[in-house]
Protein backbone atom coordinates (compact mmCIF):
# COMPACT_ATOMS: atom_id res chain seq x y z
CA UNK A 1 0.00 0.00 0.00
CA UNK A 2 2.98 2.68 0.76
CA UNK A 3 4.66 1.63 -2.55
CA UNK A 4 1.92 2.84 -4.39
CA UNK A 5 0.88 5.63 -2.50
CA UNK A 6 4.55 7.30 -3.18
CA UNK A 7 3.17 5.96 -6.85
CA UNK A 8 0.31 8.18 -6.80
CA UNK A 9 2.42 11.25 -5.07
CA UNK A 10 5.48 11.21 -7.65
CA UNK A 11 3.25 11.03 -10.21
CA UNK A 12 1.30 13.91 -9.46
CA UNK A 13 4.10 15.97 -8.04
CA UNK A 14 6.39 15.15 -11.88
CA UNK A 15 3.58 16.95 -14.03
CA UNK A 16 4.41 19.90 -15.24
CA UNK A 17 1.31 22.76 -15.41
CA UNK A 18 0.91 22.21 -19.35
CA UNK A 19 0.53 18.33 -18.41
CA UNK A 20 -1.82 19.20 -15.58
CA UNK A 21 -3.97 21.40 -17.99
CA UNK A 22 -4.03 18.09 -20.38
CA UNK A 23 -4.68 15.87 -17.90
CA UNK A 24 -7.79 17.49 -16.75
CA UNK A 25 -8.93 18.43 -20.14
CA UNK A 26 -8.54 14.75 -20.67
CA UNK A 27 -10.98 14.30 -17.90
CA UNK A 28 -13.02 17.63 -18.81
CA UNK A 29 -14.01 16.19 -22.77
CA UNK A 30 -14.81 12.66 -21.42
CA UNK A 31 -18.14 10.46 -22.28
CA UNK A 32 -19.10 9.29 -18.84
CA UNK A 33 -22.20 7.65 -20.42
CA UNK A 34 -19.61 4.68 -21.62
CA UNK A 35 -18.60 4.23 -17.93
CA UNK A 36 -22.26 2.59 -17.54
CA UNK A 37 -21.19 -0.62 -20.05
CA UNK A 38 -18.30 -0.67 -17.84
CA UNK A 39 -19.74 -1.40 -14.50
CA UNK A 40 -22.53 -3.55 -16.16
CA UNK A 41 -19.10 -5.43 -17.95
CA UNK A 42 -16.99 -5.00 -14.24
CA UNK A 43 -19.87 -6.43 -12.10
CA UNK A 44 -20.79 -9.58 -14.91
CA UNK A 45 -17.12 -10.34 -14.82
CA UNK A 46 -16.91 -10.24 -10.83
CA UNK A 47 -20.35 -12.67 -10.96
CA UNK A 48 -18.91 -15.31 -13.63
CA UNK A 49 -15.42 -15.80 -11.61
CA UNK A 50 -18.28 -16.59 -8.66
CA UNK A 51 -19.47 -19.03 -10.53
CA UNK A 52 -16.21 -20.41 -11.79
CA UNK A 53 -15.47 -20.96 -8.44
CA UNK A 54 -19.12 -22.09 -7.36
CA UNK A 55 -17.88 -25.16 -10.23
CA UNK A 56 -14.89 -26.45 -8.65
CA UNK A 57 -16.60 -26.56 -5.26
CA UNK A 58 -19.16 -28.62 -6.70
CA UNK A 59 -16.36 -30.65 -7.98
CA UNK A 60 -15.97 -31.56 -4.37
CA UNK A 61 -19.48 -31.93 -3.30
CA UNK A 62 -19.93 -28.83 -2.15
CA UNK A 63 -23.23 -26.32 -3.28
CA UNK A 64 -23.30 -23.34 -1.88
CA UNK A 65 -25.45 -20.66 -2.56
CA UNK A 66 -24.17 -18.50 -5.47
CA UNK A 67 -25.58 -15.06 -3.81
CA UNK A 68 -22.89 -16.08 -1.13
CA UNK A 69 -20.21 -17.41 -2.91
CA UNK A 70 -20.48 -13.40 -5.10
CA UNK A 71 -20.41 -11.65 -1.68
CA UNK A 72 -17.63 -13.62 -0.28
CA UNK A 73 -15.55 -12.72 -3.18
CA UNK A 74 -16.40 -9.10 -3.45
CA UNK A 75 -14.98 -8.91 -0.01
CA UNK A 76 -12.39 -10.75 -1.04
CA UNK A 77 -11.37 -7.69 -3.65
CA UNK A 78 -11.74 -4.80 -0.86
CA UNK A 79 -9.70 -6.74 1.22
CA UNK A 80 -7.03 -7.32 -1.48
CA UNK A 81 -7.19 -3.18 -2.06
CA UNK A 82 -5.75 -3.00 1.10
CA UNK A 83 -3.33 -5.78 1.81
CA UNK A 84 -2.48 -8.22 -1.40
CA UNK A 85 -3.48 -12.06 -0.28
CA UNK A 86 -5.92 -11.26 2.15
CA UNK A 87 -8.48 -11.40 0.37
CA UNK A 88 -8.16 -15.23 -0.38
CA UNK A 89 -7.51 -15.91 3.24
CA UNK A 90 -11.64 -13.73 4.15
CA UNK A 91 -13.09 -15.01 1.28
CA UNK A 92 -12.49 -18.65 2.12
CA UNK A 93 -13.12 -18.07 6.01
CA UNK A 94 -16.21 -16.37 5.28
CA UNK A 95 -17.83 -19.15 3.20
CA UNK A 96 -16.76 -21.59 5.35
CA UNK A 97 -18.35 -19.86 8.63
CA UNK A 98 -21.90 -19.30 6.22
CA UNK A 99 -21.84 -22.54 4.60
CA UNK A 100 -20.07 -24.81 6.64
CA UNK A 101 -17.18 -26.03 4.53
CA UNK A 102 -13.79 -26.86 5.37
CA UNK A 103 -11.68 -23.96 4.83
CA UNK A 104 -8.76 -26.16 3.65
CA UNK A 105 -10.23 -27.82 1.22
CA UNK A 106 -11.56 -23.79 -0.12
CA UNK A 107 -8.08 -22.81 -0.22
CA UNK A 108 -7.23 -25.66 -2.56
CA UNK A 109 -9.87 -24.57 -4.78
CA UNK A 110 -8.13 -20.98 -4.48
CA UNK A 111 -4.98 -22.73 -5.67
CA UNK A 112 -6.39 -24.39 -8.85
CA UNK A 113 -8.00 -21.18 -9.77
CA UNK A 114 -5.03 -18.65 -9.66
CA UNK A 115 -3.16 -21.93 -11.20
CA UNK A 116 -5.38 -21.46 -14.35
CA UNK A 117 -5.17 -17.75 -14.23
CA UNK A 118 -1.88 -17.26 -14.15
CA UNK A 119 -2.04 -20.29 -17.65
CA UNK A 120 -4.37 -18.00 -19.04
CA UNK A 121 -2.73 -14.81 -18.23
CA UNK A 122 0.69 -16.29 -19.94
CA UNK A 123 -1.52 -17.17 -23.07
CA UNK A 124 -2.79 -13.64 -23.52
CA UNK A 125 0.67 -11.84 -23.24
CA UNK A 126 1.44 -14.92 -26.38
CA UNK A 127 -1.34 -14.03 -28.53
CA UNK A 128 -0.97 -9.90 -27.67
CA UNK A 129 2.52 -9.91 -28.33
CA UNK A 130 1.77 -11.95 -31.47
CA UNK A 131 -1.20 -10.35 -33.10
CA UNK A 132 1.52 -6.89 -32.79
CA UNK A 133 4.56 -8.59 -33.75
CA UNK A 134 5.02 -5.38 -36.26
CA UNK A 135 4.69 -2.66 -33.78
CA UNK A 136 7.32 -4.65 -31.22
CA UNK A 137 9.55 -5.21 -34.32
CA UNK A 138 9.25 -1.68 -35.27
CA UNK A 139 9.68 -0.46 -31.25
CA UNK A 140 12.91 -3.05 -31.24
CA UNK A 141 14.33 -1.91 -34.61
CA UNK A 142 13.48 2.11 -33.35
CA UNK A 143 15.69 1.32 -29.86
CA UNK A 144 18.61 -0.63 -31.48
CA UNK A 145 18.62 0.41 -35.32
CA UNK A 146 22.39 0.69 -35.24
CA UNK A 147 22.54 -2.92 -34.42
CA UNK A 148 19.94 -4.47 -36.91
CA UNK A 149 18.35 -4.60 -40.21
CA UNK A 150 15.07 -2.13 -41.11
CA UNK A 151 14.03 -4.96 -43.13
CA UNK A 152 10.40 -6.38 -42.30
CA UNK A 153 9.88 -9.72 -41.21
CA UNK A 154 6.89 -12.09 -43.01
CA UNK A 155 4.39 -13.94 -40.99
CA UNK A 156 5.92 -17.09 -41.25
CA UNK A 157 9.34 -16.02 -39.85
CA UNK A 158 7.35 -14.12 -36.90
CA UNK A 159 6.40 -17.32 -36.00
CA UNK A 160 9.66 -19.11 -36.43
CA UNK A 161 11.03 -16.39 -34.31
CA UNK A 162 8.51 -16.97 -31.50
CA UNK A 163 8.52 -20.79 -31.50
CA UNK A 164 12.44 -20.59 -31.65
CA UNK A 165 12.37 -18.49 -28.26
CA UNK A 166 9.80 -20.99 -26.70
CA UNK A 167 11.86 -23.92 -27.99
CA UNK A 168 15.73 -22.01 -26.47
CA UNK A 169 13.60 -21.50 -22.99
CA UNK A 170 12.44 -24.81 -22.54
CA UNK A 171 15.70 -26.34 -23.23
CA UNK A 172 17.28 -23.86 -20.77
CA UNK A 173 14.76 -24.56 -18.25
CA UNK A 174 15.05 -28.56 -18.18
CA UNK A 175 19.34 -27.78 -18.58
CA UNK A 176 19.05 -25.60 -15.36
CA UNK A 177 16.44 -28.09 -13.60
CA UNK A 178 19.69 -30.92 -14.46
CA UNK A 179 22.57 -28.77 -13.00
CA UNK A 180 21.15 -27.26 -10.16
CA UNK A 181 18.02 -29.65 -8.94
CA UNK A 182 18.56 -28.23 -5.23
CA UNK A 183 18.87 -24.46 -5.74
CA UNK A 184 16.27 -22.66 -3.75
CA UNK A 185 15.53 -20.43 -7.26
CA UNK A 186 15.24 -23.53 -9.44
CA UNK A 187 13.08 -25.27 -7.11
CA UNK A 188 10.51 -22.52 -7.02
CA UNK A 189 10.48 -22.15 -10.67
CA UNK A 190 9.84 -26.16 -10.87
CA UNK A 191 7.21 -26.36 -7.98
CA UNK A 192 5.79 -23.02 -10.22
CA UNK A 193 5.44 -25.20 -13.54
CA UNK A 194 4.49 -28.44 -11.25
CA UNK A 195 1.70 -26.48 -9.81
CA UNK A 196 0.61 -24.87 -13.17
CA UNK A 197 0.21 -28.20 -14.54
CA UNK A 198 -1.30 -29.85 -11.25
CA UNK A 199 -3.88 -27.04 -11.64
CA UNK A 200 -4.65 -27.45 -15.38
CA UNK A 201 -4.84 -31.60 -15.15
CA UNK A 202 -7.62 -30.60 -11.96
CA UNK A 203 -9.55 -28.75 -14.80
CA UNK A 204 -8.98 -31.40 -17.45
CA UNK A 205 -10.96 -33.92 -15.19
CA UNK A 206 -14.01 -31.31 -14.04
CA UNK A 207 -17.37 -32.57 -14.80
CA UNK A 208 -18.47 -29.15 -15.94
CA UNK A 209 -15.18 -27.90 -17.87
CA UNK A 210 -16.82 -26.71 -20.55
CA UNK A 211 -18.44 -24.16 -18.45
CA UNK A 212 -15.62 -23.63 -16.61
CA UNK A 213 -14.35 -22.47 -19.79
CA UNK A 214 -16.61 -20.96 -20.76
CA UNK A 215 -16.79 -18.39 -17.64
CA UNK A 216 -12.95 -17.89 -18.08
CA UNK A 217 -13.50 -16.88 -21.42
CA UNK A 218 -15.95 -14.84 -20.21
CA UNK A 219 -14.14 -13.08 -17.68
CA UNK A 220 -11.01 -12.18 -19.81
CA UNK A 221 -13.22 -10.64 -22.35
CA UNK A 222 -15.11 -8.65 -20.38
CA UNK A 223 -11.71 -7.39 -19.01
CA UNK A 224 -11.08 -6.74 -22.30
CA UNK A 225 -13.84 -4.97 -23.76
CA UNK A 226 -14.16 -2.84 -20.84
CA UNK A 227 -10.47 -0.78 -21.64
CA UNK A 228 -11.95 -0.97 -25.11
CA UNK A 229 -14.85 0.70 -24.16
CA UNK A 230 -12.99 3.05 -21.95
CA UNK A 231 -10.59 3.94 -24.70
CA UNK A 232 -13.73 5.05 -26.43
CA UNK A 233 -14.57 7.45 -23.06
CA UNK A 234 -11.56 9.76 -23.53
CA UNK A 235 -11.36 11.42 -26.90
CA UNK A 236 -7.38 11.31 -27.24
CA UNK A 237 -7.79 7.57 -27.16
CA UNK A 238 -10.98 6.95 -29.26
CA UNK A 239 -8.74 6.14 -32.71
CA UNK A 240 -7.32 2.97 -30.58
CA UNK A 241 -8.63 -0.52 -31.34
CA UNK A 242 -8.65 -3.98 -29.45
CA UNK A 243 -4.63 -4.77 -30.36
CA UNK A 244 -3.95 -1.91 -28.08
CA UNK A 245 -7.20 -2.99 -25.16
CA UNK A 246 -4.77 -6.28 -25.50
CA UNK A 247 -1.31 -4.51 -24.45
CA UNK A 248 -3.10 -2.20 -21.91
CA UNK A 249 -5.13 -5.69 -20.30
CA UNK A 250 -1.39 -7.46 -20.21
CA UNK A 251 0.27 -4.52 -18.10
CA UNK A 252 -2.64 -3.94 -16.17
CA UNK A 253 -2.68 -7.04 -14.88
CA UNK A 254 0.50 -7.00 -13.40
CA UNK A 255 0.37 -3.28 -12.21
CA UNK A 256 -2.39 -5.42 -9.43
CA UNK A 257 0.06 -7.83 -8.89
CA UNK A 258 2.81 -5.11 -8.10
CA UNK A 259 0.44 -3.01 -5.28
CA UNK A 260 -2.38 -3.80 -3.71
CA UNK A 261 -5.22 -2.91 -5.70
CA UNK A 262 -3.05 -1.67 -9.02
CA UNK A 263 -3.27 1.55 -6.47
CA UNK A 264 -0.57 3.93 -8.46
CA UNK A 265 1.05 1.60 -10.53
CA UNK A 266 -2.11 1.03 -12.95
CA UNK A 267 -1.91 4.54 -13.98
CA UNK A 268 1.65 4.62 -14.52
CA UNK A 269 1.75 1.07 -16.31
CA UNK A 270 -1.52 2.07 -18.50
CA UNK A 271 0.81 5.25 -19.42
CA UNK A 272 3.50 3.54 -20.10
CA UNK A 273 1.55 1.19 -22.57
CA UNK A 274 -0.25 4.17 -24.40
CA UNK A 275 3.37 6.04 -25.41
CA UNK A 276 3.75 3.12 -27.86
CA UNK A 277 0.92 4.39 -29.42
CA UNK A 278 1.98 7.99 -29.52
CA UNK A 279 -0.39 8.88 -27.23
CA UNK A 280 0.51 11.82 -24.92
CA UNK A 281 1.76 11.44 -21.19
CA UNK A 282 -0.87 13.37 -19.60
CA UNK A 283 -3.61 12.07 -21.67
CA UNK A 284 -2.50 8.34 -21.13
CA UNK A 285 -2.49 8.76 -17.16
CA UNK A 286 -5.67 10.03 -17.28
CA UNK A 287 -7.09 7.33 -19.06
CA UNK A 288 -5.33 5.23 -16.62
CA UNK A 289 -6.82 7.26 -13.77
CA UNK A 290 -10.38 6.99 -15.03
CA UNK A 291 -10.25 3.44 -15.74
CA UNK A 292 -8.45 2.63 -12.49
CA UNK A 293 -10.72 4.87 -10.85
CA UNK A 294 -13.94 2.50 -11.88
CA UNK A 295 -13.15 -0.55 -11.18
CA UNK A 296 -11.49 -0.14 -7.45
CA UNK A 297 -14.63 2.38 -6.76
CA UNK A 298 -16.63 -0.50 -8.15
CA UNK A 299 -14.85 -3.29 -5.66
CA UNK A 300 -15.11 -0.58 -2.70
CA UNK A 301 -18.98 0.22 -2.94
CA UNK A 302 -19.86 -3.40 -4.49
CA UNK A 303 -17.27 -5.01 -1.33
CA UNK A 304 -18.83 -3.48 1.34
CA UNK A 305 -22.46 -3.66 0.67
CA UNK A 306 -21.75 -7.75 0.62
CA UNK A 307 -19.87 -7.47 3.98
CA UNK A 308 -22.76 -5.56 5.56
CA UNK A 309 -25.46 -7.79 3.62
CA UNK A 310 -23.49 -11.36 4.44
CA UNK A 311 -25.09 -11.79 8.24
CA UNK A 312 -28.42 -10.67 6.64
CA UNK A 313 -28.50 -12.89 3.85
CA UNK A 314 -27.53 -15.77 6.36
CA UNK A 315 -29.25 -14.53 9.14
CA UNK A 316 -31.79 -17.92 8.96
CA UNK A 317 -28.87 -19.94 8.65
CA UNK A 318 -27.05 -18.41 11.85
CA UNK A 319 -30.14 -18.36 14.11
CA UNK A 320 -30.60 -22.28 13.55
CA UNK A 321 -27.00 -23.19 14.37
CA UNK A 322 -26.74 -20.63 17.45
CA UNK A 323 -30.26 -22.08 18.77
CA UNK A 324 -30.24 -25.84 20.53
CA UNK A 325 -32.40 -28.25 19.52
CA UNK A 326 -34.74 -28.92 22.00
CA UNK A 327 -36.77 -31.69 20.22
Amino acid sequence: MGGGIFLVWWQLKEMTPEDRREFYNAFSFANYWLVIPIVFMALLSHLSRSMRWKLLLEQLGYHPKLKNVFAVTMVGYLANSAVPRLGEILKCTFLARYEKLKVEKLVGTILIERTFDILCYLVFIGITLLIQFELVSDFIKEKFSKMGTTARFPFWAKLLILASCITLLIILLKWLFRKFPQNRAILAIKHFFTGMGEGFSTIKHLKKRKLFLFHTLLIWSMYLLQIYIGLHAMTGTSHLGIKASCSILTLASLANIITPGGIGSFPLFVMETLTIYSIPTPVGKAFGWLIWGVSTSIIIITGFICLLLLPYINRKRTNEISQPNTR
